[in-house]
């Protein structure tokens, strides 16, 4: 059900060591959506998503998906609880084929090999170039190539939600186009989104939900549309100036 939360945050605060990087965050997802997080570098998106996948520790506040509180989970019992991370970088094992990298994302799973064959095949349907270079190793591929993979990888983890950090960072606009139809294709089977994306235009034309972040701090939020109308968005984000 689209307006039942797969993701609550309240207050959620958090940061490496004694440095504090948010502050006080509260965002939804609603399931079957897909949800943007907005804003400049060094904002604290990535610190959030890592926050979210266990990778630092939340130091206060409230972190819940279908009603299970998380705020003291650890990254693999997270990932047990379906919230599945795509990291900004990639991150892919370069040495190892696509196929390898792609069912290292199904390591923690207990799935039989049937299922994890049709999830396979399900990565391949969406990303068919894949499949054509599924024997090639992930470093000889392109950086486009290696976002599809990064992602079929998460898909391999059989995600409730799927976070990806930095959809587009250093694609070419058609690699980009490529990855949104991808998405929404994913999106209209079900599945719910947490997209972090540095180009603005892009996320909030994609998303239902979108959060602004702003020094650790989320600063404004609304629907994709509403965004992408507000004036004070489009002047600092987008570079239009109005009258």
């Amino acid at each position: 059900m689209a307006d039942t939360p797969i993701l609550e945050l309240q207050g959620l605060r958090a940061g490496y060591g004694e440095v504090q990087v948010l502050w006080g965050i509260d965002l939804a997802v609603r399931r079957g959506e897909i949800t943007a997080l907005i804003g400049s570098n060094g904002a604290g998106k990535t610190t959030l998503m890592r926050a979210l996948s266990g990778l630092i520790p939340i130091q206060s506040g409230s972190y819940r998906s279908d009603g299970v509180d998380l705020a003291d989970a650890t990254a693999a019992a997270i990932l047990s609880h379906g919230i599945v991370h795509v990291p900004e970088g990639r991150r892919l094992f370069g040495a190892m084929s696509i196929e390898d990298n792609l069912l290292m994302g199904a390591y923690s799973r207990t799935a039989g090999r049937a299922e994890i064959s049709r999830d396979m095949d399900r990565v391949y349907a969406t990303f068919p170039k894949l499949f054509e270079r599924r024997n090639q190793a992930a470093a000889t591929l392109s950086g486009g190539e290696q976002q599809m993979c990064a992602i079929g990888r998460g898909l391999m983890s059989a995600p409730n939600l799927l976070m990806i950090d930095e959809l587009s960072l250093g694609l070419s606009p058609l690699l980009v186009e490529q990855l949104v139809a991808a998405l929404r294709a994913l999106n209209a089977e079900g599945m719910s989104i947490l997209l972090v994306e540095q180009d603005v235009t892009t996320a909030l034309d994609l998303c239902h939900a979108a959060y602004v972040m702003d020094m650790g701090r989320i600063v404004r939020s609304g629907s994709g549309a509403e965004l992408l109308a507000d004036p004070i968005i489009r002047d600092a984000y987008l570079g239009v100036l109005e009258d």
